[in-house]
């Protein structure tokens, strides 16, 4: 074919490498939007129509900054317990092999299929005076059910995968030539650990240790049976918003609740930042 039939013919498209690309990115938008987009935008709505002073006055009330403290702390505790839980859940994982090592992994996914009320009842079952770690724990002097430490562990319990899947595909993408070359340097466990394998996974595991965080916050269902929900003891700030909305008071729960996805928004933003953190990280090591 000539140049000039070439022209007649028009210019030759590129071919796309993803064919119905359009229409993936359009059906993706709307379920977005109709799933995510529009509820938390009518959230913000009803949330501007309290006012300033009114929205002030609610989320600074004694009983909502008693929720949000206990939230913030039980979360934090959770966090701690994950970050030490998870990493070592995943090393295990990734270095060694025994038998049940399949099931081990699938059931680090346990809580993502498990309904939160069903977790919340059977931890409440296991740490309760009379259930098979709390008759332990309980004469002890260690009560769980009903306190802090009760919150913690639900919290625990639904946000360690996150953790666990952040951390475990970047030590399965570790090479071994680092650690190698750092045994034939005369180096000791600990050392290769502190100085070669945790700087490279330590953007992933502060991404996962955040995420945790943030789905701590949120958590509602796996915490209601073992809290007790006693105000200024063991109410949490979602359960704050789901009592404003049995009482009518649609205002109070909004304002609570946009509390919380201020909170949940920040620690998302914060995660991927150190998760494109990591990815600039591997891209630059040699």
């Amino acid at each position: 074919m000539t140049a000039a039939a070439t022209t007649q013919a028009g210019p030759i498209r590129a071919k796309r490498v993803l064919p119905g690309f359009t229409l993936s990115l359009g059906t993706t938008l709307l379920y977005l939007t109709l799933i995510v987009l529009i509820p938390v935008l009518a959230l913000i709505l009803k949330g501007a129509e309290i006012g300033p002073q009114r929205f002030w006055a609610i989320v600074t009330s004694p009983r909502a900054v008693a929720a949000f403290q206990i939230t913030l702390i039980a979360a934090g505790i959770a966090t701690v317990f994950n970050a030490i839980y998870g990493l070592l859940m995943a090393w295990v994982l990734v270095r060694y092999e025994f038998r049940g090592k399949r099931i081990l992994d699938a059931l680090m996914d346990m809580p993502f299929a498990l309904p939160t009320a069903v977790a919340g009842l059977s931890l409440t079952a296991l740490f309760s005076a009379n259930g098979w770690f709390g008759s332990v724990l309980h004469p002890a002097g260690i009560p769980v059910v009903y306190t802090i430490w009760g919150i913690a562990l639900a919290m625990a319990f639904t946000s360690v995968p996150f953790v666990v899947r952040t951390v475990q595909p970047v030590l399965e993408d570790m090479d071994p030539a680092l650690e190698q070359a750092a045994v034939t340097l005369g180096a000791r466990p600990w050392t290769i650990f502190s100085r070669v394998v945790f700087p490279a996974i330590l953007p992933a595991w502060l991404a996962g240790c955040t995420t945790a965080f943030a789905r701590s916050l949120g958590e509602f269902g796996a915490i209601v049976f073992i809290a007790g929900n006693l105000p200024f003891q063991t109410e949490i700030a979602a359960l704050l918003a789901f009592i404003r909305l049995e009482e009518f008071d649609y205002n109070g729960a909004a304002a609570i609740a946009l509390v919380l996805l201020g909170f949940a928004l920040v620690l998302l933003v914060l995660s991927n930042l150190l998760q494109n953190w990591a990815a600039r990280h591997r891209e630059a090591a040699p």
